[in-house]
């Protein structure tokens, strides 16, 4: 993991958490739970040249074909 994927996988989990109104804490949960943090560490190269809010919209499609439940 680069010096650089920390503070960008952070941003995306408070503006996930943002998203859904949540904590940042069960945002986590959820990511881990389904795979999402796995997603941005696999596929940084990519995810981090777009808007945050793509992001969040890629996470929630992976983490729905793993299980999760949040739209």
């Amino acid at each position: 993991m680069s010096l650089y994927e920390i503070p960008y996988i952070n941003l995306i989990i408070r503006t996930f958490a943002t998203r859904f109104d949540m904590s940042r804490q069960m945002a986590y949960q959820y990511l881990q739970k389904y795979q999402g943090l796995s997603f941005l560490i696999e596929f940084y190269d990519v995810e981090h040249l777009q808007d945050t809010e793509e992001t969040v919209d890629d996470l929630i499609f992976w983490c729905k074909k793993n299980g999760g439940q949040l739209t």
